[in-house]
């Protein structure tokens, strides 16, 4: 069986990363924690599981996660966050696939299973396939601030069985705090990477995109009100963002203004 090295990024996870770390103590042949300061519990709690736990500034998501695989040594690496869990199917199938005699894929998505205050979610945003076990040699993360990717070489493959079960969403507060955030930081991202808002105007009418999308097309609606919720925010965090990327024009007087505004 290929060696498997399980890596997670912590900060002030007390309430969660045990879940996670348990989830994957009996597939993983090392853990490895890079956590960026947490003041809770967090690597008291990890210390249980692993002797390989770090600590480094916060440099974004990619990086941190880059310092993370840096310090793996086995075959193949599975990325988890501290807020998700791989539930037993998922595990066993994880084992079957790492115990072949040939891989033909250097990668595989899995599942994604939303928890939303207390209750699974199917559809909307639901219907994710991250990727997040890939072989070690030749795989890296990009320095992305925010929505990282790991980069490999050949084909991905898919895991039919079992689900990685993501427990975002600590309260209704929680929600909110997490959907200003991330729209903030991938506002700074597309801003450095040169992309334009086009106006205000637009960035409604992509917020408007996004909650069709993922209430109508995406069938948020059989959600119940978790499905309405979740199109409502991440309209909301849609529209942020570019509200967000054009404020950062407007302030930024060495850059070209948008076509519109």
């Amino acid at each position: 069986m290929r060696s498997l090295s399980v890596i997670v990024i912590t900060k002030n996870e007390e309430d969660r990363i045990e879940r996670c770390l348990a989830s994957v103590k009996t597939i993983a042949d090392e853990i490895i924690v890079y956590d960026s300061g947490s003041t809770d519990r967090t690597m008291e709690i990890v210390q249980k599981y692993t002797e390989y736990a770090y600590v480094a500034s916060w440099d974004g998501y990619g990086v941190q996660k880059q310092r993370a695989l840096d310090k793996a040594t086995c075959d193949w690496v599975l990325s988890i966050d501290a807020d998700e869990e791989v539930d037993a199917e998922l595990a066993a199938e994880i084992k079957n696939i790492l115990n072949q005699s040939s891989i033909k894929q250097n990668a595989f998505k899995m599942r994604w299973k939303n928890i939303v205050f207390g209750k699974p979610t199917r559809f909307g945003r639901t219907a994710r396939a991250p990727l997040r076990l890939f072989k070690r040699e030749g795989a890296r993360f990009d320095e992305a601030i925010v929505h990282e990717k790991v980069l490999y070489d050949g084909e991905a493959g898919f895991i039919k069985k079992g689900f990685l079960n993501h427990y975002s969403i600590r309260s209704f507060e929680h929600l909110l705090y997490k959907n200003r955030l991330y729209a903030v930081l991938m506002a700074e991202k597309k801003y450095s990477k040169g992309k334009k808002s086009y106006g205000i105007p637009l960035a409604v009418i992509r917020g408007l995109i996004t909650f069709i999308q993922i209430y109508i097309f995406r069938l948020g609606i059989l959600d119940g009100s978790r499905g309405l919720i979740y199109a409502v925010i991440y309209a909301q965090y849609t529209f942020n963002k570019y509200a967000g990327l054009w404020a950062l024009e407007q302030q930024k007087p060495d850059r070209q203004k948008p076509v519109s505004d």
